[in-house]
């Protein structure tokens, strides 16, 4: 079968997900940088091809046939107008109709994130939309924090003591690939959330019971977080985007506990028990 459907950020906690769920992989072609690489990730009826978000020429050649789009921004990211603006112009010009992009919880109430822009964007292309605006992934636990935690036994995000109902991103990549089939989630947005709300003093607590070791959460201030980030090497704009996204949660702006991921999954999302228990071995620091 001829691919029909288009999976960016192919290689992320989201994309592969959706991928490994998808009833029928035939229909899926996979970008990425480096498709060579992806190949050997991905189950061999995904066709693998070149795209960069940065290159323009790259576009219309994975974007032909291509009738509906899984939209993943790139996190180091943060220029709508040049970078991804361009890429929903290039799908509708190709033909494709429908696109499904992972959001952020909260985004139609915060336009400083670059998730805002990218949706409205999507909207004025008058192109059939699904909007998954996920709370905060337990994967940033397993990824970009992993260091803290595996090395220094810390969870060091300035967060305060305020909830955030995290959500797991084998949930979020379930729900894409049923967005993705099913023609009902279209023009729909859903907030997709866990079923309990955390703080992070309760997040360490689980983390140490399942780790066996003491794990700290040191509730670092703002100025403090975005340092570090600079420290050790983050773009300024993945630094700011991060630390913005953690002064909202400060505020309250992650607790929302949301239905639509238990409605539209069938079953209660992962909880995070679950998901330290199943991920135990990235945090060894032996």
């Amino acid at each position: 079968m001829t691919p029909s459907i288009f999976i960016t950020g192919s290689s992320g906690n989201v994309g592969r997900e959706v991928i490994r769920t998808f009833p029928d992989r035939s229909r899926l072609r996979a970008g990425s940088t480096q498709p060579d690489r992806l190949r050997q990730q991905v189950e061999p009826e995904v066709e693998c091809v070149y795209f960069d978000f940065q290159k323009p020429e790259s576009y219309v050649p994975a974007l032909q046939g291509i009738t509906s789009l899984f939209l993943v921004r790139p996190p180091a990211i943060s220029d709508v107008a040049q970078y991804i603006a361009p890429v929903i112009d290039a799908a509708k010009s190709a033909g494709v109709g429908h696109i499904v992009f992972l959001s952020l919880v909260g985004v139609e109430n915060n336009r400083v994130v670059p998730h805002y822009r990218i949706e409205q964007h999507i909207l004025q292309s008058g192109l059939e939309y699904t909007f998954l605006r996920a709370g905060f992934f337990m994967q940033n636990l397993s990824t970009t924090h992993r260091d803290d935690i595996r090395l220094r036994s810390e969870i060091a995000v300035p967060a305060g003591h305020s909830k955030t109902s995290f959500i797991d991103a084998r949930d979020i990549g379930a729900i894409g690939a049923r967005a993705l089939n099913d023609r009902q989630h279209r023009n729909c947005a859903y907030n997709l959330t866990g079923s309990e709300a955390l703080d992070y003093y309760e997040v360490a607590l689980i983390m140490s019971a399942v780790l066996g070791r003491p794990i700290r959460y040191t509730n670092p201030s703002v100025p403090r977080f975005l340092q570090k980030q600079l420290s050790q090497g983050k773009p300024l704009s993945f630094a700011l985007v991060m630390t913005a996204l953690y002064t909202m949660t400060r505020f309250g702006a992650a607790e929302l506990v949301s239905p639509d991921a238990s409605l539209l999954l069938g079953r209660e999302p992962i909880r995070f028990q679950q998901f330290a228990e199943d991920h135990v071995e990235l945090w060894r620091n032996d």
